[in-house]
């Protein structure tokens, strides 16, 4: 794992470069490297996991007048390798970056569909003269890029950009806006007008001064539901994970997986005690706060397996010290505040390891979110009279507010919500801010076409029913944007590469492949997963309640967090961007402040807004 930065401009130098590249050395603090021929440049900060003697970057090819800079792993680079050696070409090194130029000099860019990985690479053809970006099918790897002034710039992350002579970073407010809706800004854009995020699988060229925008694959093309029975589906699964974890324990350092104690992070470390060859090493977190910790479970699983497992325990005191910190490093606002435990597991387990594999991706592949619930009393709930629904509304907010986590006066509130659109119904529930909370919240008039450009837009790609496109959409939006968003960036901010073996693309598209009834079926969540497990997983780890990481926000705001909000939420600091209204913003405060509601979730996304616009607005 590592962080790139390169250019295509008349304005950069290595001096420039250097300057670049250390705005990311927290993403690969073992080697720097630069590759510069003007007006070229490419730049690696290198996370050593593979090969590590030979597999130093930029790498480059002198007699084809190729150079790559790469971030991630190409997991089937052995296959690959053996293939290429039948047509011809020599390796020098046992890496996979090795691999990367030698496919682009044998398939072109057609090398993209070849590769099953996570990754962001840039190559420059120096015989064609032109600058290659391109990101995993599933962005699992970020990259950024702006062309400016005749300067086709480009980074992992935002900062970056900034040493680059010349760049202009104008806010965005329109984009902005959106990051109250999303809790996130939607791909591919910024906080700032014209920068970019490389969508994923999507492969950019930049060439005589015109960039050509392409994609190698994408979940709105749909399959076939396949015919297979529920038991070969099974079966079938078994192997492709099997397989999945295989790849990814493939590393030339210490290796160990997260477990949460959850049948996600379980499944994973399961496949992984069996390909292992030795004793796994396993990490978890638990928090003072009972109702909101899982290391009993994870301990369980842990004893079940026979793992090394190591725990560290989040204290109230322990999360408000780094939280100013993680507000700063976020180049842009995001609103997961799982961000918290995430970044505190990956540094605890840094201690010990190199790479963690962890079950990103489960939930929205198998459907285990309480929202594809919700969809199934929804479905019912659209046919009650209309004055039935307006009473039962009036009832839902008359409920006592309560601070615990997913507590049923949040969900009964958020489920009265509901839109006609099923995209737009999900989004409005996964939001903090709903739709009708905008105008309210936010000091411009509120389009909400524009608000709801980029579900729309993809709901209008997406072929099968109502069901296909809502799985499509959550892991198009809540997992690429949000949870694979904030486990790059904080992950990365402690030299940790995480693999997520359920976002193999085999996995994915066999997934996505699936009748509806073999994910969710009659109320149960994941049906296929934990059908699998079964005997291989303690039954009470199969079938508990999902939760996954939260933190007790609205305890926190009352307590420890108050201090920090109310001085960083006054009067000239709300006003100064022009996005929020401040007397809106405080009466939050002050409700929930006297336990009149709970706007702990709110408070915590205004919260990081305010980070980030004190810091880089």
């Amino acid at each position: 794992m590592c962080g790139i930065v390169g250019f295509a401009g008349k304005e950069g130098s290595r001096e420039i470069l250097e300057k670049m590249v250390a705005q990311v050395i927290h993403r690969g603090p073992d080697e720097q490297g630069i590759f510069y021929q003007p007006p070229i440049g490419l730049g690696h900060a290198r996370l050593s996991i593979i090969d590590l003697a030979g597999g130093h970057q930029p790498m480059v090819d002198e007699k084809e007048k190729l150079a790559v800079v790469f971030n991630g792993e190409i997991y089937n680079f052995l296959e690959l390798r053996q293939e290429l050696k039948k047509s011809g070409y020599v390796f020098t090194t046992n890496s996979d970056t090795e691999v990367i130029l030698k496919s682009y000099r044998q398939w072109g860019e057609e090398c993209l569909r070849r590769f099953n990985g996570m990754f962001a690479l840039a190559l420059w053809d120096g015989h064609r003269r032109r600058l290659v970006l391109a990101r995993d099918r599933l962005g699992k790897k970020p990259l950024y890029w702006t062309y400016q002034k005749g300067n086709f710039v480009f980074a992992s992350e935002l900062k970056a950009l900034r040493p680059y002579p010349g760049m202009e970073f104008s806010a965005d407010r329109r984009m902005l806006a959106k990051y109250f809706f999303y809790d996130y800004i939607p791909c591919p854009h910024t906080p700032w007008k014209n920068i970019f995020k490389l969508e994923p699988a999507e492969c950019l060229i930049f060439e005589n001064g015109k960039i050509d925008r392409n994609h190698f694959w994408s979940l709105a093309d749909g399959l076939p539901v396949q015919a297979e029975s529920f038991g070969e589906a099974k079966v079938q699964l078994d192997k492709l994970l099997t397989q999945a974890v295989k790849y990814r324990l493939i590393a030339d350092v210490p290796l160990g997986v997260f477990l949460s104690g959850g049948i996600d992070s379980s499944t994973v470390a399961w496949y992984a005690a069996q390909a292992a060859g030795q004793r796994l090493k396993t990490f978890s977190i638990d928090f003072r706060e009972k109702t909101f910790g899982e290391g009993q479970y994870a301990r369980q699983v842990a004893r079940h397996l026979g793992t090394d497992h190591q725990e560290a325990v989040l204290s109230i005191d322990d999360a408000l010290e780094i939280i100013p910190e993680i507000g700063r490093h976020l180049d842009e606002p995001l609103a997961d505040a799982s961000v918290i435990p995430t970044y505190l597991l990956s540094k605890f387990t840094k201690q010990s390891v190199t790479t963690a594999l962890g079950g990103d991706g489960a939930d929205e592949l198998f459907c285990g979110y309480q929202t594809f619930l919700a969809e199934r009393y929804y479905q019912i709930y659209r046919h009650f009279p209309s004055g039935a629904r307006k009473i039962l509304e009036k009832a839902v907010n008359l409920l006592p507010v309560s601070h615990s986590y997913f507590s049923l006066d949040f969900k009964l509130k958020k489920f009265t919500q509901a839109r006609q659109d099923p995209l737009v119904r999900h989004q409005n529930w996964l939001s903090t801010f709903s739709l009708d909370d905008l105008p309210w919240l936010l000091n411009q008039g509120i389009d909400e076409n524009e608000i709801l450009a980029e579900v729309n837009s993809f709901g209008q790609e997406l072929r099968g029913d109502d069901w296909d496109k809502i799985i499509a959409s959550y892991q198009r939006f809540y997992m690429q944007e949000r949870v694979l968003v904030k486990v790059d960036r904080v992950s990365m901010k402690t030299a940790l590469e995480v693999r997520a073996p359920f976002l193999d693309w085999r996995v994915v598209e066999f997934a996505n492949s699936l009748p509806l009834e073999y994910k969710f079926s009659g109320g149960r969540t994941k049906r296929l997963l934990k059908e699998l497990m079964v005997g291989r997983l303690p039954d009470n780890i199969i079938n508990r309640p999902k939760k996954g990481f939260a933190l007790p926000l609205a305890a926190w705001f009352c307590g420890p967090l108050k201090e920090l909000f109310g001085d960083l939420a006054t009067r000239e600091n709300i006003e100064k961007s022009g996005i929020l209204r401040y007397d809106y913003v405080n009466s939050l405060f002050q409700q929930h402040l006297a336990k009149k509601a709970n706007h702990g979730q709110k408070l915590w996304s205004i919260l990081m807004f305010l980070f980030w616009q004190q810091h880089y607005f």
